[in-house]
């Protein structure tokens, strides 16, 4: 008997989910509530492919082989170290009698759960990858579950494009939601007068630039990007996607607090966390105004050092972890990158670089 979310998948331990499972079952037949995908292309999450490319010194092939090694062992790509994954893009093969996903054979589709929960197998050795981008062409299937979600790519975006942009439609859409939170919370006092302000560390890379661009929707008077390098500053500033570019290490709490002050003339309403290396928490907190929110979008935060660091700090500023789903999530990052010429802009020079 299948289990809605998976369980029956479960190979080791015995009693947990999917995603905290060491090891899925990824046999290819389904079961009655299950769907099948011929998997075409990986995309690894950014936390993951940095880890593994520091690791091995940027030796595509050593990468390959772990990765490699990852999936065949723990049927699924769950990264042991950073504990992430990501996604992937396909085509449907077999759906079961039983699933409620609207989907049907030879849809073409993403998954938009992550791959730490999503028995995958390769068939082809991940030959037509190097290793040297998130990006991973591949030859194998994958299981979705009932309680699993997919979207049907679009027909007017490039295959690649789309499962990048897929890969963090979580972040836009919940910055939305915050960002407006703080707009109507405002209604009728100074605060709306002067305006909500947005501060996206990691505003040049996928999440960072849709959230600055789903900030400015919702209603952000003023927003600012951290970028840590002048290559990405000067990315951002022809984007457009922001009031202010700023160069910061996010890791310097100190250094990062006082370039968002003086961009925005004060500390941030709404902090949001893209940037995928470990050691941002502090400085997130320390830029964000008591009343604020902090949003952590990468898979590189801890949750002890953001919680103990507010604590230590005497912060008044709600947390959230980013958990990747708020209903309309893909259909608000989609229409962004339509819409929005300076995140189109960036996705595509990302892409041409990996």
């Amino acid at each position: 008997m299948t289990s809605p979310v998976g369980l029956h998948r479960v190979l080791e331990p015995a009693g947990v989910l999917p995603q905290a499972a060491w090891r899925l079952d990824a046999r290819a037949e389904v079961g009655a509530d299950e769907v099948r995908i011929r998997v075409e292309r990986l995309n690894l999450d950014a936390a993951s492919f940095r880890q593994l490319a520091q690791k091995h010194g940027g030796d595509g092939a050593a990468v390959r082989a772990e990765v490699l090694e990852i999936i065949s062992t723990r049927g699924k790509m769950h990264n042991p170290v950073t504990g992430s994954g990501g996604m992937l893009i396909g085509t449907v093969e077999e759906v079961g009698p039983d699933s409620p996903l609207p989907v049907r054979p030879g849809d073409r589709v993403a998954t938009l759960v992550s791959l730490t929960l999503t028995p995958l197998a390769v068939h082809d050795g991940l030959a037509g990858w190097d290793g040297l981008g998130e990006q991973v062409p591949c030859a194998g299937h994958a299981i979705l579950f009932a309680r699993s979600i997919v979207a049907v790519l679009p027909d007017d975006l490039p295959a690649e494009l789309a499962l990048a942009v897929l890969d963090v439609c979580g972040a836009p859409a919940l910055t939305a939601r915050v960002v407006g939170g703080h707009v109507v919370a405002g209604a009728g006092t100074g605060a709306l007068r002067r305006g909500v302000t947005v501060a996206v560390l990691g505003g040049a890379g996928k999440s960072g630039s849709l959230a600055l661009a789903a900030a400015s929707r919702a209603g952000a008077a003023r927003t600012v990007g951290v970028v840590p390098v002048a290559a990405e500053r000067d990315r951002l500033v022809a984007a457009g996607l922001a009031d202010e570019v700023v160069l910061a290490d996010a890791r310097d709490p100190v250094a990062l607090s006082a370039a968002v002050r003086e961009a925005l003339g004060g500390p941030a309403d709404v902090t949001v966390v893209c940037v995928d290396v470990p050691g941002c928490e502090h400085g997130a907190v320390l830029a964000t105004a008591d009343g604020g929110t902090v949003i952590f979008f990468s898979m590189a935060t801890s949750f002890a050092a953001a919680a103990l660091g507010a604590e230590g700090l005497a912060a008044d500023v709600t947390m959230l972890v980013g958990n990747g789903y708020v209903p309309g999530h893909a259909e608000l990052a989609l229409s962004l990158v339509r819409e929005v010429t300076g995140v189109r802009r960036l996705f595509e020079a990302r892409l041409r670089a990996d």
